[in-house]
């Protein structure tokens, strides 16, 4: 279901870009002032095709409940990178960036075995790369949506395994929001994205719900 919603929502912002990309190609052939493409509500000042480079910080909540985990730990992102604006209400860009998901505490045994390690904490980090859209839908209130590719590192233990593992790998991330930007430079948001991170039978993918700034150039 997380999977289904997530490509659903990225899926719609990109479709949403075609007919605005078409609108903007005629409007460019029907005027030579540059100045004329300006306005709607995303960027209202900017024209379209014009872009901005933003950096974003996020707090929030992660959960993860999967074999021998049951957590909400909190988590931290940053990111960077460059939007352009490609039609009156639509912004798509390129970001990159990190996040630590937390350490998630173990719960008291791994089923059947007898074996304690709720001192245990298993870490979860890794960096983000991939596309974000932005549709603002009235004046300043937007939303959002990214997805891309997730590289990812942690440690963990399986179902009745008491051998702790290294993990890495490339996985994937996706996400969406909503927010209200107070000005053409600073916003802030509600998010709810997707980490996918599973290897050798042991699934530390998470998801998260965070409070999100943005600062645009």
């Amino acid at each position: 279901m997380k999977k289904t919603l997530l490509a659903l929502a990225f899926i719609s912002a990109a479709s949403a870009a075609l007919p605005a990309l078409a609108q903007d190609t005629s409007a460019a052939a029907a005027t030579t002032d540059s100045s004329a493409s300006a306005g709607g509500n995303y960027q209202p000042s900017q024209a379209i095709g014009s872009g901005n480079w933003l950096i974003d910080g996020s707090v929030g909540q992660a959960h993860l409940n999967k074999g021998p985990y049951n957590s909400h730990p909190t988590t931290y992102a940053l990111s960077a990178g460059y939007r352009w604006k490609v039609g009156p209400d639509l912004g798509l860009g390129l970001d990159v960036g990190y996040n630590d998901l937390g350490n998630f505490r173990l719960k008291n045994a791994f089923n059947d075995n007898p074996v304690n390690l709720t001192a245990q904490r298993q870490a979860l980090r890794g960096w983000t790369a991939g596309v974000n859209g932005r549709i603002n839908i009235w004046q300043g209130l937007y939303l959002s949506g990214r997805a891309g590719i997730y590289g990812w590192k942690g440690e963990g233990y399986s179902n009745q395994d008491i051998n702790r593992h290294d993990l890495n790998r490339v996985d994937y991330y996706g996400g969406a929001g909503l927010g209200y930007d107070f000005n053409e430079h600073f916003g802030i948001g509600l998010s709810y994205d997707y980490y996918h991170a599973n290897k050798n039978h042991i699934n530390l993918s998470t998801d998260t719900a965070s409070v999100t700034a943005e600062y645009r150039y």
